[in-house]
C-alpha cells in the first residue's frame, strides 16, 4: 500500500499564508454551521426517498484526504444496492465500458444509477451529506475532487499537490473540468488551485457553484 503521508506536502510553517494554515478552515466551519439548519431537514427528506428501494440511504466511500489520511466521503446513495456487482458484470462483458472506466473511473451512461439517483446527481443533491465531512475536517467547501487510493496512484509526483489540501465539495475541476476526460486536467487543476488559493477565489467558486445549480433546480421543479 502506498504511504500517502510520506509524500504529502503539509501546509504548515511561517512561510505558508495564514489563509492556507487557518483562515480556510475557519471559513469552512462558519459556512457549515450557517447552512446546517437548512441542509439537515432536506437531507432527512431525501434520505427517506432513497430508502424506498430497500437499500441504505447513505453511501460512504473511502477516499484519501489531506496528508494522506483516509476518510469516508458521505453521499446520499444514488446507485442500486448491488452497484458493485453490476459494475463488475458490465466491465467483464462490455469492452467499450471497460475502456471508458480505465480512462477516467467514470461512465457517461452508468447503468448502476437509479432514476432518483440521476436527479440527485444532476442537481448535486447527493453531495449534501458532505457538509458533515466539512464539519469533521475531512473536507473543505473548495478543493480537489476527492479521490481513491487507486486514482491517486495515477497522479505520480503530482500527488503532493492533492495531498497538501483538503478535498472539496466543489473546486476548479468540479466547475470546469467534468467534461474533460482523463486525470491530466484534474492534476493540473489541483496544482493550479493550490498555488493560487485564497479567500476571494474560494468565495467566487462557492458562488459560481450555487449560480450554476439554481437554473437546474428551477427547470426540474
Amino acid at each position: 500500500m502506498t504511504d500517502h503521508a510520506a509524500v504529502a506536502a503539509p501546509l504548515a510553517g511561517p512561510s505558508v499564508p495564514f489563509y492556507a494554515r487557518a483562515g480556510k478552515r475557519g471559513l469552512d466551519i462558519a459556512l457549515a454551521l450557517l447552512l446546517a439548519p437548512l441542509v439537515a431537514p432536506l437531507v432527512g427528506f431525501l434520505w427517506l426517498l432513497v430508502r424506498l428501494d430497500g437499500g441504505p440511504g447513505f453511501f460512504g466511500h473511502g477516499r484519501v484526504g489531506q496528508d494522506g489520511r483516509a476518510f469516508r466521503c458521505w453521499k446520499l446513495r444514488s446507485m442500486r444496492p448491488d452497484a458493485d456487482a453490476a459494475l463488475a458484470r458490465l466491465l467483464r462483458t462490455d469492452p467499450a465500458a471497460r475502456a471508458e472506466w480505465a480512462r477516467s473511473y467514470r461512465l457517461a451512461r452508468d447503468p448502476r444509477v437509479t432514476p432518483l439517483g440521476r436527479v440527485l446527481r444532476r442537481l448535486h443533491l447527493d453531495e449534501l451529506p458532505q457538509l458533515w465531512c466539512v464539519l469533521r475536517g475531512d473536507m473543505s467547501f473548495v478543493g480537489p475532487r476527492p479521490v481513491t487510493s487507486e486514482e491517486l496512484a495515477l497522479y505520480g509526483e503530482a500527488a503532493r499537490a492533492y495531498l497538501a489540501l483538503r478535498p472539496g465539495i466543489t473546486g476548479p475541476w468540479q466547475l470546469q473540468g467534468r467534461d474533460r476526460p482523463g486525470f491530466a486536467h484534474r492534476i493540473a487543476a489541483d496544482r493550479d488551485y493550490g498555488a493560487a488559493m485564497g479567500p476571494l477565489a474560494d468565495l467566487r467558486m462557492i458562488v459560481a457553484t450555487g449560480t450554476r445549480l439554481l437554473p437546474r433546480i428551477r427547470r426540474d421543479a
